[in-house]
């Protein structure tokens, strides 16, 4: 049983994976210059597995596929690429397969798009738009980066509130366009101002003579045009939202922000945050030697500061550590065990600031939860390495010391995870961005001074 359930998900990881073996035949036909063959091998792929296919791939072979795939790429596919190759993909497409791609493309898609390009980029994207369309698009990157605005699209389906379900079936058949995916019909009054919506299954099971505000869903809020898009990230996720209306200062319908876009900018959210812990900016593969060098030397720079300010602590006990070989062999542990409960916490504290779970009504529970996590983990470790010590140097004296200085590194550490980040958070600093050095910092300290004070007071 354990053999098919084990098949069973690497068959389904696999599924929803790109096959390496048809990375390898696409990058053969590349070089062959087979287009026969590209064609056929890249018809069945999604449009995301295309998108990491020239993720996965070289400059060089990139420009080479796309000269040679005759369907060439369309808007989803330019969506769905990463940030850090889009620039350089849309410079190798035509001009006109540029201007299909992006009328294919609802309007936050289009900004989403153009958004981080340069500006001869941007309107080049802009030009392929049609006059009504590129009016959208400019007034929406008119809005504070990370804000509703800019996530929300402009196609929005909307029916008076004194309209009866039969009514709104009739226009929906008849309108001339509809956005490709919607989920409820947002219900206006005269003014604009959004009253209430409808979910499409509800009405297409009610009766034609049905008034619309007896469909009402509970759910309905509305999300201002300048809320920041975490924050909208995070109401969709608390209120298990599939479309909210984005409304401005007069509480007027501009637009509608859908399920996948909330749910996208959560999952951002969530890579910043674990590419930030591990102090590597917002890398990708994609990048070159010059630009992941540039994100990642600060704070390599931070930390070898923070190595030297642990290395002043040990160095004013240069003597004892002469007189008693034993203690460098030791330190080390006691500095590594509190680093690594330091980033337990850490970890647990940045997650749940994200999530909002973390607030000044719990935040002393959690921190007394987490210093007597470290007490108990400390006191076990301790029993521990202090019989390891015992035994390896046949000294009780250094066993004791060593254990000593474990409990209070760990439950320090565990302090440490929860205040640094919490600290920071009040301060306005992105705890997930600076978090570690000091957490690294505070343990490598405090572990250093606790084994080496304790040894130079009981051992000399």
């Amino acid at each position: 049983m354990a053999e098919i359930e084990e098949d069973v998900a690497e068959r389904d990881e696999d599924d929803y994976s790109l096959d390496p073996e048809v990375v390898d035949a696409i990058l053969e036909a590349v070089e062959a210059g087979d287009a026969a063959a590209i064609d056929e091998l890249m018809e069945p792929l999604h449009a995301a597995d295309i998108a990491d296919l020239f993720e996965q791939i070289g400059s060089a072979d990139r420009a080479a596929l796309i000269g040679l795939w005759s369907r060439g790429i369309d808007g989803e596919i330019l969506s769905e690429l990463d940030e850090s190759i889009r620039e350089e993909v849309i410079e190798l497409l035509p001009h006109n397969v540029l201007t299909d791609a992006v009328r294919e493309l609802d309007s936050d898609d289009v900004v989403d798009l153009i958004e981080d390009l340069e500006e001869p980029q941007q309107e080049r994207i802009l030009a392929s738009l049609e006059d009504s369309d590129r009016a959208a698009v400019e007034q929406s990157l008119t809005y504070p980066e990370y804000s509703a605005g800019r996530l929300m699209q402009r196609e929005v389906v909307t029916a008076p509130d004194d309209w009866t379900v039969g009514q709104a079936i009739d226009y929906l058949r008849n309108a001339k366009e509809l956005p490709d995916q919607f989920y409820h019909v947002i219900l206006i009054d005269p003014r604009w101002h959004p009253t209430g919506y409808v979910t499409l299954g509800k009405l297409l099971s009610s009766k034609r003579a049905v008034p619309l505000t007896d469909l009402m869903e509970d759910s309905f809020r509305t999300i201002d045009v300048l809320e920041e898009e975490g924050d909208v990230a995070y109401a969709f996720n608390q209120y298990h939202l599939i479309s909210a209306p984005v409304v401005d200062a007069d509480e007027r319908l501009v637009g509608v922000i859908t399920i996948d876009d909330a749910m996208a900018v959560l999952d951002e959210e969530h890579e910043e945050d674990i590419l930030r812990l591990a102090g590597v900016g917002e890398g990708s593969l994609s990048d070159s030697v010059v630009e992941t060098t540039k994100q990642r030397l600060p704070w390599l720079a931070v930390n070898l500061v923070t190595a030297i300010l642990a290395s002043v602590v040990i160095a004013q006990f240069e003597g004892v550590i002469a007189q008693i070989v034993a203690l460098a062999v030791l330190m080390p542990i006691v500095a590594s065990m509190g680093g690594n409960a330091g980033t337990q916490a850490l970890t647990v504290a940045v997650r749940a600031i994200a999530t909002r779970d973390l607030t000044g009504s719990n935040m002393w529970r959690v921190v007394r939860r987490e210093a007597a996590v470290g007490l108990v983990n400390g006191i076990i470790f301790a029993v521990v390495m202090g019989v390891v010590g015992w035994i390896w140097f046949g000294s009780a004296l250094i066993g004791a010391v060593l254990a000593a200085a474990m409990v209070v590194n760990l439950v320090v550490a565990g302090l440490a995870g929860i205040l640094v980040p919490v600290t920071l958070e009040k301060a306005g600093v992105d705890p997930a961005l600076a978090s570690g050095a000091f957490v690294t910092t505070v343990t490598d300290v405090v572990g250093f001074f606790a084994f080496l004070g304790l040894a130079a007071t009981v051992l000399m």
